[in-house]
């Protein structure tokens, strides 16, 4: 089963690290693995097991330079994920709120319900 290339995207940025690993990339703009893993509580390895990952999904690119392999941010890639990442927060805006309608709808008619009517009082 292949995976999404969506689901690939929020996968890669679910992960702290490796958000921590795209800040450092948008502020620093080249770096390479080693240059990344000093700035980060976590080995080399993992930096690159990261980095591996943020490319597949499409948000990174690499190229060497001499003996040093460069990673950079792909802006496109990134302005779509935030993108998307809006448009998926917009939509969750709209079920909470239809949510929140049903829930006062609900209360109120149990409200209402539960009111006494006049007359209806015992001590009448």
């Amino acid at each position: 089963m292949t995976a999404e290339p969506e689901d690939v995207l929020w996968s890669a940025v679910a992960e702290p690290s490796r958000r921590r690993i795209l800040d450092l990339l948008i502020t620093g703009g080249e770096v390479s693995a080693s240059g990344l893993a000093t700035q980060v509580p976590f080995s080399r390895q993992a930096v690159s097991k990261h980095l591996a990952v943020l490319e597949q999904a499409g948000l990174v690119t690499r190229h060497k330079q001499g003996k040093q392999v460069l990673y950079r941010v792909r802006p496109d890639r990134l302005d779509h994920a935030t993108r998307a990442m809006a448009d998926l927060a917009a939509r969750w805006d709209r079920r909470l709120v239809a949510i929140k309608q049903l829930a006062e709808t609900a209360h109120a008619r149990t409200t209402i319900r539960s009111t006494p009517r006049s007359g209806d009082d015992p001590d009448d």
